[in-house]
């Protein structure tokens, strides 16, 4: 029996995930790698790192595994770009992380020119720094990227891709991606499914220095001899972004299907079906995933900014816990927030709201709040965030949600999904694998190297873990709500423009 291996390159750090031909997983293995913050709303990696970590996540796997590996997948943090050469192979710059702000005022001036509704019509995203392409543009404006034939300016997953594959263009190394990542640059044309001339002239973007598109399932390449400790021959073939990757490891391949993935930030993706979706107040449309016979399925997805980063900021920047899991015992040990709110808005908001001058914002501290206070209102934070974005979603869709299904590192936490069931009023599922992300990447590989046969197959092996029912009468959690939604408004507009 092989394995399918998938390389998670997250934000906070690389995993490299194997499961078995039953959907079994056989094997994990785990890196964090640095955050920079040159400058207050700038969030900065070294791609270096990355792939460090990449090689070393892949050997101690590789290293524990008794099946041979039929093929690799990769998923990956989405909007953060990475320049490097053709030439040597190396980084030209740092990465810019998708939460970084610091192209606010160049998505200000395109919509005071005018170009709000062309970005919303073509790409399905909104005037925001969130996505990469006016990220580029600033590595090539003030970030000392030259554009010219040696550029390579892509996102992560066509960095480990170019790396896996060779690392040099003399090597043979392959520069491509798939639309799941394209339709998050704001330089793609989402109906037409191909790189937008207009849209890249817009931004400033060269579309030389752009990778070539491929499905996100079939083969990219294949591993070059001594890049990692994948044995040379192993065929890359699957590639999606993460959140487009849990929505199909958690076998949401039917329209209406919706799924949230708890991570760094939290994202809600729904599979709307075939057909490009008109754009929604407050939602992005995206390509979820595109097979290799050419069929496509859509998606509207709500972007939080932060949520899990909250959790880490009570651990590193508060020490009011020692590790991540301490969080839910410490929440649960008091039964309410005594009326204290926290809004993450660490780097601004996400939807529904888009607005990158909102900051985070504590309100309602008395002398009688402690620090499991704080850890309560930011993981009901979690929750209710979550529910701003699904009710944009249900109003878009036109129809209610029947269930939402959970990943992420905090879904494991049973206080935030009972949480979230009562603030949705409707079944919260947990499967039993939660690395939905990883499986997804290693679903659409197995698909493309002819492991599984088609969805369908994959379907039948999902399992739930667990389901949390919402409480039958609401109006408590409409009341807590409302009060949310007073501390958003407090949040927004902060920042100095």
């Amino acid at each position: 029996m092989a394995v399918v291996i998938a390389i998670d390159a997250g934000t906070t750090g690389v995993r490299a995930f194997a499961v078995d031909e039953e959907g079994r997983p056989a094997g994990w293995s785990y890196r964090e790698f640095p955050q920079y913050f040159p400058t207050p709303g700038w969030v900065e990696h070294d791609p270096g790192e990355i792939w460090d970590a990449t090689r070393t996540v892949l050997a101690e796997l590789v290293g524990t595994l008794t099946q041979p590996v039929a093929a690799v997948g990769i998923t990956n943090q989405r909007e953060t770009v990475v320049a490097w050469s053709r030439r040597t192979g190396e980084p030209l710059a740092r990465a810019i992380v998708w939460q970084d702000r610091r192209t606010a005022a160049r998505c200000e001036a395109l919509a005071a020119a005018g170009h709000l509704d062309l970005v919303r019509q073509r790409t399905g995203l909104v005037l925001d720094p969130y996505f990469s392409g006016t990220k580029m543009a600033w590595l090539l404006d003030e970030g000392g990227v030259r554009a010219d034939a040696d550029l390579a300016l892509g996102t992560v997953d066509s960095w480990i891709l170019w790396n896996l594959t060779g690392g040099t263009a003399s090597a043979g190394a392959v520069f491509a991606t798939e639309a799941s990542n394209a339709s998050r640059t704001m330089l793609y044309d989402l109906g037409a499914r191909r790189w937008s001339d207009e849209l890249a002239e817009l931004v400033g973007v060269p579309l030389t220095a752009l990778a070539e598109l491929r499905p996100s399932s079939g083969e990219f390449g294949r591993c070059a001899p001594g890049a990692s400790a994948l044995a040379a021959g192993t065929p890359v073939a699957g590639i999606a972004g993460d959140q487009q990757a849990a929505l199909f490891g958690q076998a949401c391949f039917e329209p209406g299907m919706t799924k949230n993935t708890y991570g760094t930030g939290s994202f809600v993706l729904m599979n709307v079906g075939a057909t490009c979706p008109p754009p929604a107040p407050g939602l992005l449309s995206t390509v979820g995933w595109e097979l290799a016979d050419g069929s496509v399925s859509y998606a509207l997805e709500g972007s939080i900014f932060v949520t899990g980063a909250a959790i880490q900021w009570l651990r590193d920047g508060l020490a009011i816990i020692d590790e991540a899991a301490d969080v839910g015992p410490l929440a649960a040990s008091v039964p309410d927030t005594g009326d204290v709110y926290v809004v993450p808005a660490f780097t601004g908001l996400g939807s529904p709201h888009w607005d990158p001058y909102a900051r985070g914002t504590i309100v309602g501290i008395t002398r009688g709040t402690t620090g499991a206070h704080l850890a309560r209102a930011v993981v009901e934070s979690l929750a209710y965030q979550t529910r701003d974005v699904l009710d944009a979603m249900t109003a878009a869709a036109g129809s209610g949600l029947a269930e939402l299904r959970v990943d992420g590192g905090a879904s494991a936490m049973d206080l935030l999904l009972q949480i979230q069931a009562d603030q949705l009023g409707v079944v919260v599922t947990r499967p039993t694998l939660t690395e939905t992300t990883a499986a997804g990447a290693a679903y659409l590989a197995g698909l493309g190297a002819g492991v599984w046969a088609d969805t369908a197959e994959l379907a039948g092996r999902w399992r739930a873990e667990r389901r949390f029912q919402p409480a039958p009468d609401r109006r408590s959690a409409d009341a807590r709500h409302r009060r949310w939604t007073a501390a958003v408004e407090r949040s927004r507009g902060w920042a100095e423009r």
